[in-house]
């Protein structure tokens, strides 16, 4: 599947952007992503948009190139299979940092940090990890992220789902009881009204993780481009801003 945010004419083939930033695509920033994923990323009457998509966006500015989406399997983000064969600049897809990813690539610096959250069916009668396992309730995650290990972890074998939104449609069918997944989506889905009447929230789980966009090992160019526009749109407040329209009110400890 592809996407593109932003698409203009051009010369297909290599470019460099400014700073001497090479690129893939003359005159775009191609990132790879993995839809959907809100409220990092997703499609919005047509179009992708979302908290990483727009943190990226600044970061096509400073380079004056356009952001180009590519929609790719979430497995390939741990090993860096799209960055090494040259279809994508960067990665961003709501990535935890973990030390195993960075054998294969190379990550900003931090720009979210991450909780785990369970959802759970009203009708199950869990709120927490401990529930599920006393009351012998399915639990399920999305494949390859860090929920799903987590829960592993803990000694369950949750039923892998290939998207978030697959995860939130094993809930609605009955196919699990509860998940465990990131928080910023779970907030996401209690937006919804039909969700807010279905489903719980139930414990919050801090594992202590951060995201950050990932790049080609030794992409230093791209990489300090890309971690100037996060600490500079942190200190200037447009983090702040986009924060709170893609997520929600700032916690303090990050503001």
């Amino acid at each position: 599947m592809f996407l593109a945010a932003g698409c203009s004419s051009g010369d297909d083939g290599p470019g460099e952007a400014a700073g001497g930033v090479r690129v893939v695509e003359k005159g775009k920033l191609t990132t790879c992503t993995h839809l959907p994923y809100p409220p990092f990323q997703f499609e919005q009457n047509g179009k992708v948009v979302g908290f990483d998509v727009a943190l990226i966006d600044l970061v096509a500015q400073k380079l004056t190139v356009e952001q180009k989406i590519l929609d790719t399997p979430f497995e390939n983000f741990k090993t860096g299979a799209f960055l090494n064969s040259g279809q994508c600049d960067l990665a961003a897809a709501g990535m935890t940092i973990t030390d195993e990813r960075k054998k294969n690539v190379d990550f900003s610096v931090p720009y979210f940090d991450a909780t785990q959250a369970l959802l759970a069916t009203k009708k199950s009668g869990v709120t927490s990890l401990a529930d599920v396992k006393a009351k012998g309730k399915k639990l399920g995650a999305q494949a390859e992220t860090t929920g799903e290990s987590y829960a592993k972890a803990q000694g369950f074998n949750p039923v892998a789902f290939e998207s978030s939104d697959a995860v939130l449609n094993g809930l609605r069918t009955g196919q699990v009881d509860a998940v465990v997944i990131d928080y910023p989506v779970v907030q996401g889905w209690l937006k919804d009204k039909a969700n807010a009447s279905e489903f719980v929230l139930g414990q919050n789980i801090e594992t202590g993780e951060k995201y950050g966009f990932s790049v080609k090992k030794g992409n230093t160019a791209l990489l300090a481009a890309i971690d100037e526009v996060i600490t500079t749109a942190k200190a200037d407040g447009t983090y702040k801003k986009l924060y709170e329209q893609w997520i929600g009110p700032l916690p303090q400890a990050t503001s």
